[in-house]
């Protein structure tokens, strides 16, 4: 079983420059993929989450973003 995620900080990484940029990107490149992975998420199916947004995040401007916020933690 996997723990659950600190909310609170997923919030603040959201809310942060860097990270409305992510999200941005993700709602124009593939929304639809986003929506269905956030809803597995909170169902507690990360890993079938994780995957669904493994091709989405796997681009440079993805990785750049995804390092600018695990810099914030």
């Amino acid at each position: 079983m996997q723990p659950t995620p600190d909310f609170s900080q997923l919030i603040k990484l959201a809310q942060s420059p860097a990270g409305k940029q992510l999200i941005s990107m993700l709602q124009s490149s593939g929304g639809s993929t986003l929506q269905d992975a956030i809803q597995k998420a909170s169902a507690g199916d990360y890993d079938q989450a994780k995957a669904m947004l493994a091709p989405l995040l796997s681009n440079p401007q993805a990785q750049s973003l995804l390092k600018q916020l695990e810099d914030q933690k």
